[in-house]
């Protein structure tokens, strides 16, 4: 005969695993389509914006400009905060500590990224010569900087992450993990003669991080729904 304890069995109240509250990783996961949504919409509205030639962190210049500086803020702080959830859901799995503490890095180089903002340039804003400064301004140069170090956390993460969906036995995702890693290095690889190839790049890492995410948080610790 099975023992209760205020109704419920003493199995399901001693040595289960505690359930977590709410889901901090949703933060995580709309970080990504937060940031490239208001990307989307500011530059397709924005006079003198051009996507062949300007990359979305010139958005936090001109008189509008505060709103992508407050579209940095918000998406750092949420990786951060899903960053910790993340660290919960891998409690003891492959992985567990390294991946959330470099989203978090990621999701700090976005706050950086808003107090150093991008250097004006390639007719953005709009009045700004095509060919822009002939030598990066301090801020300029950490906006680059906190923006390297954090895809450079990110793609870690992937890689980190893409052992943990293989001892899960999820190699298809360990695959596709590793791939966008590598699709992320080349975009950033080709940010000198392609600022398409860079957005594209960075974008990937941002919707992948929210995929896996997804998927880690609605998965069992053994990996399956």
């Amino acid at each position: 005969m099975t023992a209760v304890r205020s109704g419920r069995p003493i199995a399901e109240t001693i040595g289960a695993p505690a359930r977590p509250g709410p889901p901090l990783q949703v933060a995580a996961i709309a970080a990504g389509p937060l940031f490239l949504v208001s990307g989307l919409v500011q530059a397709l509205t924005r006079d003198g914006f051009d996507f062949s030639r300007n990359a979305l962190s010139q958005l936090a210049l001109g008189d509008l400009g505060w709103v992508q500086t407050v579209t940095f803020l918000l998406t750092g702080a949420l990786l951060i905060v899903g960053a910790a959830g993340t660290g919960r859901t891998l409690r003891g799995a492959p992985g567990g500590r390294r991946a959330p503490r470099l989203i978090g890095v990621f999701g700090a180089s976005f706050l950086l990224a808003a107090v150093f903002p991008a250097d004006a340039g390639a007719g953005f804003p709009a009045g700004t010569p095509e060919t822009g400064a002939a030598t990066l301004s301090g801020h300029g140069a950490l906006h680059l900087l906190s923006g390297a170090i954090g895809y450079i956390a990110l793609v870690a993460a992937f890689l980190v992450l893409a052992r943990t969906f293989a001892a899960r036995d999820e190699r298809g995702w360990a695959l596709a993990t590793r791939t966008v890693a590598a699709a992320v290095v080349a975009g950033f690889a080709a940010s000198s003669v392609s600022v398409p190839a860079f957005t594209v790049g960075a974008g990937l890492g941002l919707v992948w991080l929210a995929v896996i995410t997804a998927r880690l948080t609605s998965a069992s610790p053994t990996g399956r729904l």
